[in-house]
């Protein structure tokens, strides 16, 4: 009965503890950095209203890691569509041609699958398919395709793991993530308006301007300077 006093109490403390301060070191493993950690805080200004806050993980994906840095501070991901969105498993963004066809001009990366699941909120490194009868070649190809594009995980697709490379976890604005428009592609697709890293110092979220609504003359009323539009003829009857 101690031992299982204690474990519960050790649960207790673990889960009512802060997220900063719930970080398990496992032999072996490499230290995740602390969700304080501003360098490794990657903010996502959208369109819809919002900024989502993404914690990164340099200490599973490295080279994914890092090439987010660089193409964030490139402003790279500023106005970039979220192109492919699946009602229940995923937003994808992050290709400069809206489509899904494009990336950086930067090399691919390897791939750095590792033991992060796809659990809501979950991002990971979009990638090339392979055929259902590749070859070890293609599979190996396609593998090893990330570049710039990623998915943010709607609801667990356990499916995915050690298939994709998961690189961080929204920890604030995931209402935002799961207002992005749904379509492949959407009708009006959602925007990163802007991407920072937190160590750079960015400025408050601000909500973008909305776009002007383009309204037909024959619909304005009348005013000064301006003719009432002709009466239209009755349909006949």
């Amino acid at each position: 009965m101690r031992v299982l006093s204690a474990l519960i109490v050790a649960a207790a403390t673990l889960f009512s503890a802060p997220a900063s301060a719930q970080l398990i070191t496992i032999p072996g493993r490499a230290a995740p950095p602390a969700t304080t950690d501003k360098e490794n805080l990657w903010l996502l200004d959208l369109s819809n209203g919002g900024r989502v806050t993404i914690w990164l993980r340099p200490d599973v994906a490295p080279k994914m890691v890092e090439r987010v840095k660089t193409l964030t501070r490139k402003k790279f991901y500023d106005n970039t569509l979220f192109h492919r969105v699946i009602d229940g498993f995923m937003a994808q963004g992050g290709d400069p041609k809206g489509d899904g066809t494009g990336g950086s001009d930067l090399p691919d990366l390897p791939k750095e699958f590792n033991y992060l699941p796809h659990v809501r909120g979950a991002v990971s490194a979009a990638r090339e398919g392979a055929p259902e009868q590749a070859t070890q070649e293609q599979k190996d190809k396609a593998e090893n395709s990330a570049n710039s594009q990623f998915f943010i995980v709607f609801q667990p697709r356990l499916s995915l793991d050690q298939k994709y490379t998961v690189f961080g976890r929204v920890i604030d604005g995931m209402q935002y993530v799961d207002a992005i428009e749904r379509g492949e592609p959407p009708a009006n697709p959602t925007k990163i308006v802007h991407a920072y890293i937190a160590a750079d110092n960015p400025p408050a979220y601000t909500a973008p301007a909305p776009e002007p609504v383009m309204v037909a003359p024959e619909t304005l009323p009348p005013g000064p300077g301006r003719k009432a539009p002709p009466a239209k003829p009755s349909p006949v009857k």
